[in-house]
């Protein structure tokens, strides 16, 4: 598989990362292993994490199956991320909250990497803005966890240009990844750029983010590349514009000779911005389907049609 090189990082990143946010929702031990090793099979080297997902279950059954392949922690970029907070944690009646305090991000990598049974995180990420965000206590909690070798890179989930401005105003390390949602359905990030001043145009919060994680070496991560399946099976009584480009995706998948996961997947590898999709199947055959989008070379008249 094809690799990117992470701006200001010695990191060097499969294009297609598998999350594995749904790794602990049922999934059994020996599903996991086999999920993990076909990825490593197709070339993927990063898997994307959280501290949430699955309240943890999801980091501790990789965990156990990366202990079952000899030297693979030594091959792989492992990201986690945190600062989503549930309800009634710790304390009954407690809101859901982000929190970007100095105590919950130490606290959050703490927890990743014993349930991860390592001893470093490649990359963390900030998960979601908290608006109570004090970017001292960021920049402290960043200092000691790269200071203790816990944690060598960082980087941000859904922020906003400002935001991050605001970031790396305190913070010493660069913030090397922004993971955003984006896909054919969600595409407003892409379409604002095309539309700008135009009637009926649609602006996101964040108008010219990819262009500003492009100019700051900013790697943009996307979820939901596949919308949640939305583009590959939609369901019989979705809106138009769904059955639509579901239909379109599966027109250029029999024209290339490959799968609709592929083709979808294949859109944001086409953008020049260098956008690493994040898988988040937990199903095998999909997760090769998915890897088949490395050879896919979309042209401009099939990427506008989508």
């Amino acid at each position: 598989m094809k690799t990117y090189q992470i701006a200001n990082t010695d990191l060097t990143v499969s294009r297609l990362s598998l999350g594995c946010m749904n790794w602990g929702n049922g999934e059994a031990p020996a599903r996991a292993g086999q999920l993990l090793a076909t990825a490593l099979e197709q070339g993927i080297t990063h898997f994307d994490h959280a501290d949430i997902y699955a309240r943890g279950k999801s980091e501790t059954l990789f965990g156990e199956a990366l202990k079952q392949i000899p030297g693979a922690r030594d091959k792989i970029v492992l990201q986690s991320k945190c600062g989503i907070r549930f309800s009634n944690d710790p304390k009954p009646g407690d809101p859901g909250r982000y929190d970007f305090s100095y105590a919950h991000i130490i606290e959050a990598v703490e927890g990743s990497l014993a349930r991860l049974q390592t001893n470093h995180l490649d990359l963390l990420l900030l998960h979601r803005p908290d608006a109570l965000a004090e970017p001292e206590e960021v920049a402290r909690a960043f200092d000691e966890l790269q200071r203790g070798g816990k944690v060598r890179y960082f980087g941000v989930s859904n922020h906003t240009p400002a935001q991050i401005e605001l970031l790396k105003r305190y913070v010493s390390q660069p913030l090397v990844a922004n993971q955003l949602e984006v896909n054919i359905l969600h595409s407003y990030m892409i379409e604002e750029g095309v539309m700008t001043n135009q009637t009926g145009a649609r602006y996101t919060a964040g108008a010219g983010l990819i262009d500003y994680c492009r100019l700051h070496d900013i790697l943009v991560e996307a979820w939901s590349p596949l919308a949640g399946g939305q583009l590959i099976n939609p369901a019989s009584k979705t809106a138009g514009p769904v059955q639509v480009a579901a239909a379109r995706v599966a027109e250029l998948a029999e024209a290339h000779g490959t799968t609709r996961e592929a083709i979808a997947l294949a859109w944001l590898l086409r953008h020049p911005a260098g956008i690493q999709p994040i898988i988040g199947t937990t199903q095998v055959d999909r997760l090769v389907d998915s890897c088949a989008a490395d050879s896919v070379e979309l042209s401009r008249e099939e990427w506008y049609s989508l």
